[in-house]
């Protein structure tokens, strides 16, 4: 039977999956989002209930300031490696943007005051496996929080 909660994603099985159609495998788009990410998302602007896997990568970039109105990260998800840095690009739409971890977070940071011209940069290594939540502290209330899962 399908579950009233489960949002259209699918149909539980029985089989111990998420009906959602991936296998956890790596090979769709990221495989399944862990509960924590997936939670903390369910508003956020442009999460689309996946995560995009940048295993293997040293640097990801994640715009500050994207979507339409300039209201999200982009991407909203991203599943990185342990040592892996993340870089934070404004994209100088939406107004002033800052990235800081929120309580739920495994990690703190912070990239300070919120700004909005486009040249700002802010870097994060992660080094240790967890669930990193965070926000644009002035535009948290309107969607703009992203995730990220370092794995080891």
């Amino acid at each position: 039977p399908e579950d009233p909660d489960d949002a259209g994603n699918g149909a539980d099985d029985g089989n111990g999956d998420d009906g959602n159609g991936d296998d956890g495998n790596g090979d769709d788009e990221g495989g399944d989002v862990p509960a924590a990410i997936d939670d903390y998302l369910a508003d956020a602007r442009l999460y689309d209930g996946t995560i995009e896997d940048h295993t293997g990568e040293d640097e990801v970039v994640v715009d500050v300031g994207g979507g339409d109105i300039g209201y999200a990260f982009d991407p909203p998800a991203i599943r990185i490696d342990s040592g892996t840095t993340v870089r934070w690009e404004w994209t100088g739409e939406g107004g002033a943007h800052n990235v800081r971890s929120v309580e739920e977070s495994d990690s703190d940071f912070d990239s300070g005051d919120a700004v909005d011209d486009a040249d700002e940069v802010f870097e994060q290594s992660f080094d240790d496996d967890g669930i990193q939540l965070y926000e644009c502290t002035p535009h948290a209330a309107n969607g703009m929080l992203g995730a990220i899962e370092v794995i080891d």
